[in-house]
């Protein structure tokens, strides 16, 4: 048995032709996508001049007072992701917690005073200095300043080196 439907097309006033519809349609995908297209391009213009600010502008921590550590001490600073090491001379000088061979966590080992790389074994002195390999070059450090006792640490970025020099350090 054969099923026939036969449609009625709607005679009133108020009806719209599908081809009519359609075209609506898609003039209202154009214009939200060209709507989309400007304030992608708005945003991408106002973060560029925000980064190029966010650049200039330092990222100060303030890691403590002078007289909370010893010297000899190194202690993690959580705030910047760094540790601060008092030398045994009194200066202070604060180091990455990346190890320059894979770029692996290091913790400090209080037992064998040194920062322990458990990748691969790396050790570090105090200083930063790479002292047992696979690592051969010394830990990257931030730039630290004391002002009326305050270590002030800039964490804006690391500084890489290919030793140790007081020029890297800040003393009271």
């Amino acid at each position: 048995m054969e099923s026939t439907k036969q449609y009625k097309s709607c005679n009133c006033p108020h009806s719209r032709p599908r081809r009519s519809f359609l075209q609506w349609l898609w003039t209202a995908c154009l214009t939200l996508a060209a709507v989309e297209v400007g304030w992608l391009g708005f945003s991408i213009f106002n973060a560029s001049g925000k980064r190029g600010k966010e650049r200039t502008q330092d990222r100060i921590i303030d890691a403590g007072t002078v007289d909370q550590f010893k010297p000899g001490q190194v202690k993690a600073i959580a705030q910047g992701q760094f540790y601060l090491s008092r030398l045994e001379d009194g200066r202070f000088i604060a180091l990455s917690r990346v190890c320059t061979h894979l770029g692996c966590a290091l913790p400090w080992n209080y037992e064998k005073q040194a920062f322990v790389c458990p990748c691969h074994g790396s050790t570090f002195d105090r200083q930063g200095l790479a002292t047992r390999p696979p690592a051969t070059r010394p830990l990257d450090y931030y730039r630290v300043r004391i002002e009326n006792g305050v270590i002030m640490v800039n964490i804006t970025t690391s500084v890489g080196r290919s030793g140790f020099s007081s020029s890297q350090t800040a003393g009271v």
